[in-house]
């Protein structure tokens, strides 16, 4: 899929943005959800890591996930994405049972899926821009029929000066949104980030978290992990976020001093 078709916020004005990218998501059927957990648990170690979580990611949504370390966040993301199987309860994700997908389908449905890891991965010995657009060899595409969409792409997240460096070049916070352009090369309906603020000053942060919800405003279902809660409060003055908490295996909605 064209990256510009989900990029035009930078080249038309809002109104005109919001008709053309009611076009350009890919297919949710009405009132299906793009994610739904119903009384999930996850056991890791012989113990109960997540127990009895019930959520529903509607499209265009934004959700932080708070909690302490240890918790269970990373799990919790990596159960939307299907990196790892429930132990009990259901997964469904774009209107299907994980539980009955196989490996293609579950390989096709996760390219829908944008992901900022923690510790933002890079192949040393490749460019920020061949690392930026893998997914898309991954994917089976001509990478170098995109080269147009990739240059956009990296001149939304700042980094068209640094196409050609390699990742130990890179700042914190260059790192971070190379982690970003790659989540979303693929022009996904859902981006999930785990502490992507995690090691980058305030000032970053703020870059990011802006990054972020113009995606949202671009219809992307936004779900991010952290446990700061100052960048929570920014990010609620800027978009309508709900503020969800892992607690003794459990999630809970926030309260609203948050």
């Amino acid at each position: 899929m064209d990256w510009r078709r989900s990029i035009f916020l930078i080249v038309v004005p809002i109104e005109t943005f919001s008709i053309l990218m009611h076009n350009c998501l890919q297919f949710v059927k009405k009132g299906q959800y793009v994610i739904e957990l119903q009384n999930v648990a996850y056991n890791y170690g012989g113990g109960a890591l997540l127990s009895d979580i019930s959520l529903k990611l509607a499209p265009g949504s934004f959700h932080f996930l708070t909690g302490p370390s240890g918790a269970g966040k990373s799990t919790f993301l990596k159960l939307c994405y299907m990196e790892l199987a429930a132990t009990s309860g259901r997964v469904q994700v774009f209107g299907k049972d994980v539980a009955a997908m196989g490996r293609d389908e579950i390989a096709r449905n996760r390219q829908r899926i944008g992901v900022v890891h923690q510790d933002c991965r890079f192949l040393d010995h490749l460019s920020i821009a061949a690392n930026v657009a893998l997914p898309i060899r991954v994917s089976g595409r001509d990478a170098s029929a995109e080269e147009a969409n990739l240059k956009d792409l990296l001149s939304w997240v700042g980094l068209e000066d640094r196409a050609d460096a390699l990742p130990a070049e890179l700042s914190g916070g260059e790192r971070q949104r190379a982690a970003l352009a790659r989540a979303v090369i693929m022009s996904p309906d859902v981006v999930l980030a785990d502490e992507p603020t995690g090691n980058v000053d305030w000032e970053m942060s703020k870059r990011l978290i802006s990054l972020l919800v113009e995606l949202n405003k671009m219809g992307k279902t936004i779900m991010i992990a952290t446990h700061d809660l100052n960048l929570i409060r920014t990010a609620k003055s800027q978009v309508n976020a709900r503020v969800l908490r892992i607690s003794n295996r459990q999630l809970q909605l926030a309260g609203a001093d948050l």
